[in-house]
């Protein structure tokens, strides 16, 4: 089986000393490629610099954008900047970019700003687009409502919102990430039943390392952090929730998650 981990901060100084150990770690249990999360512009360039780094093939992608976390300080000179990332051939999505009703670091009014110039920039370059969203699933639709004609595709990740968001979302074509959430007995219950109304084409896996570390998974690392290679277990208990094979889930979620980001075959 060959997995495709949409969903890693692999910059996140928890793996500072260990990176090409996580690497390989992950390669061993089956995950053939990686798509490394950028969170503000700082974090995409640092992701960016670790593809070419790290990277003599074809596994190692990332993502450009400015998360709602950050949104606060926006400006046109950050449009400008993270233009001319979208244009790295490792670059692959715009994102991590949204709206976080949650904890609301930045003001909800510059949160939804630099969401929607984000996402025009996303239409203007033909980017897919890396979403996050937290307690903001009504906003959030009604914004991507206006651009998704134009949009080439997006992706909700980490999903872990309700019955009547996903509808949402799905009724919108977006994709829909799922984490180590699932496998959380505390939190993730709802998660459990929801993620069998996903459809085929629309599923792609990830791990969030390094949080997110599947409750489920035995035995469970010292260090207490979420790598890539335990995406294994995400797509074991997700398999289990829909009724599907392992390996008929690995088959489509990984044709998925190359089809969104356009990534190449590793023998290419």
């Amino acid at each position: 089986m060959q997995l495709i981990d949409i969903g890693v901060n692999l910059n996140h100084p928890s793996f500072a000393s260990q990176r090409e150990a996580v690497l390989e770690r992950a390669y061993a249990a089956g995950v053939c490629q990686l798509v490394l999360t950028g969170t503000n512009l700082d974090e995409s360039e640092a992701a960016l610099r670790l593809c070419q780094e790290l990277d003599e093939g074809n596994r190692l992608f990332s993502t450009a954008g400015v998360h709602p976390h950050d949104a606060s300080q926006w400006n046109s000179a950050s449009a400008a900047a993270l233009r001319g990332l979208l244009k790295e051939e490792r670059v692959r999505a715009v994102g991590e970019c949204g709206l976080d009703f949650n904890r609301d670091f930045s003001p909800r009014p510059q949160q939804e700003k630099a969401f929607e110039e984000q996402l025009a920039l996303a239409v203007e370059l033909q980017r897919p687009v890396f979403i996050h969203e937290r307690d903001a699933g009504e906003r959030l639709l009604a914004i991507v409502k206006e651009f998704r004609d134009r949009l080439p595709a997006a992706v909700v990740h980490c999903f872990t919102g309700e019955r009547r968001t996903l509808y949402g979302y799905l009724d919108l074509d977006l994709h829909i990430g799922i984490t180590g959430w699932i496998c959380d007995e505390r939190r993730g219950i709802h998660l459990q039943e929801l993620v069998r109304e996903i459809p085929r084409g629309r599923l792609m896996l990830e791990s969030d390392a390094p949080y997110l570390l599947p409750r489920t998974l035995r035995p469970k690392p010292k260090h207490g952090h979420n790598e890539p290679a335990f995406l294994p277990e995400v797509l074991r208990c997700v398999a289990q929730h829909r009724g599907e094979s392992e390996v008929d889930l690995a088959e489509h979620s990984t044709a998925s998650a190359r089809q969104f980001f356009g990534l190449p075959p590793l023998d290419a």
